[in-house]
């Protein structure tokens, strides 16, 4: 077991799983400059106050493996708590070396006084996050993780649990059901004075920090959330601000105030897939040619504010991102992820013609 330590350590742990899953068909390569950029640790916001360590394993004289233990004050300050997480994991399917970079990641996190470990997370919740325990028969949406079948046998047999199931579920726009979703969204409106717009491209910045002031209030209860920085935020918003549609981000207004966010992106894994990770010689053009092409969209991050949750702000959401698909000519979306936990979240799904087609775990240890 080795932890990296240098460039070249750097390089072989971003670089293994393109090797690992050459051959699988659902694997969405993401992009090699995307991955750098998050493990620049002197660039990337989040390492401004989180402490990362990655693990290689070899076998052989080959990569067989890698994990990075995450250290996260925010987290624990938030939520008075000592955890760590481990998270980027990849493993061929050996029991040995997946124990082995566990225990490494584990070792080092408790070595810095975290008394439990959860993961995987890449590298907080905020960012891709969970285990795929089912649905592998598809390609993972924008921002969503994916990964080998066999891999939570590998977590299970080291030891770790189920700390929290996340789920996603698919929503076809001709399986929503238009008039309730456009009454409970009228209530909405009239009674409460909702109004709903999409972001200013031309005020992109100013949206942003209003945004962001609702997205750590609006989540503060959820489980395993940790606020982000202003800039790690906005460090964010400037990555997704390339393929991001303006009509599919929404905020939701009461007499001038942002009660509520959500976000939706296209899903631009189906463009990316096609270009295997690189933009250059041709991937930019690949990407740009099957962009075009895109009908389905992942709604990532939908939330309002306490005080007005029973307002029915989230279906006048609902309702607004209906209009907006049908006017794109988008046949459906992802709505991901949800805490197994939101009852009323998952209610609200159902109502309207979701179908909870994959979960995702998120184990820990104590």
């Amino acid at each position: 077991m080795l932890p990296v330590s240098d460039p070249r350590g750097t390089r072989e742990f971003l670089d293994f799983p393109y090797r690992l899953y050459r051959r699988d068909p659902h694997w969405v390569p993401p992009l090699r400059i995307a991955q750098k950029e998050l493990f620049d640790f002197k660039k990337h916001p989040f390492h401004q106050h989180a402490r990362v360590q990655c693990f290689l394993a070899r076998r052989n004289g080959q990569i067989a493996g890698r994990i990075a233990a995450i250290l996260d004050p925010n987290y624990n300050r938030f939520h008075s708590e000592d955890a760590g997480f481990f998270g980027f994991f990849e493993s061929v399917e050996d029991q040995d070396v997946a124990g082995a970079l566990l225990d490494a990641a584990r070792d080092w996190l408790r070595k810095h006084g975290a008394s439990v470990v959860r993961g995987p997370v890449n590298p907080s919740t905020n960012y891709e996050c969970g285990m795929l325990v089912e649905g592998f028969d598809s390609d993972p949406c924008v921002m969503m993780p994916y990964n080998p079948r066999y891999y939570p046998q590998l977590l299970a047999a080291a030891g770790l649990r189920k700390a929290r199931d996340l789920y996603a579920y698919y929503l076809a726009v001709d399986r929503m059901e238009p008039k309730k979703v456009n009454r409970v969204a009228a209530l909405a409106t009239a009674e409460d004075r909702v109004s709903i717009r999409h972001i200013r491209m031309d005020a992109f910045q100013q949206d942003v920090e209003l945004v962001w002031e609702v997205y750590n209030a609006a989540w503060s209860r959820n489980w395993g959330f940790v606020p982000m920085t202003r800039e790690e935020f906005l460090f964010m918003a400037k990555d997704m601000k390339s393929i991001l549609v303006p009509d599919l981000v929404l905020l939701a207004e009461v007499q001038g105030r942002v009660v509520g966010f959500a976000l939706g992106l296209p899903d631009i894994n189906q463009a990316l897939k096609p270009a295997q990770g690189r933009l250059f010689p041709l991937g930019l053009l690949k990407i740009l040619y099957h962009k075009r092409s895109i009908r389905t969209a992942r709604i990532l991050v939908l939330g309002v504010l306490e005080e007005y949750r029973t307002a029915g702000v989230a279906a006048a959401f609902y309702a607004e991102f209906l209009r907006r698909f049908c006017r794109l000519k988008y046949s459906g979306a992802e709505l991901s992820w949800v805490l197994e936990d939101n009852v009323l979240m998952h209610r609200s799904i159902t109502a309207f013609g979701g179908k909870r087609y994959k979960t995702y775990r998120i184990y820990e240890w104590n």
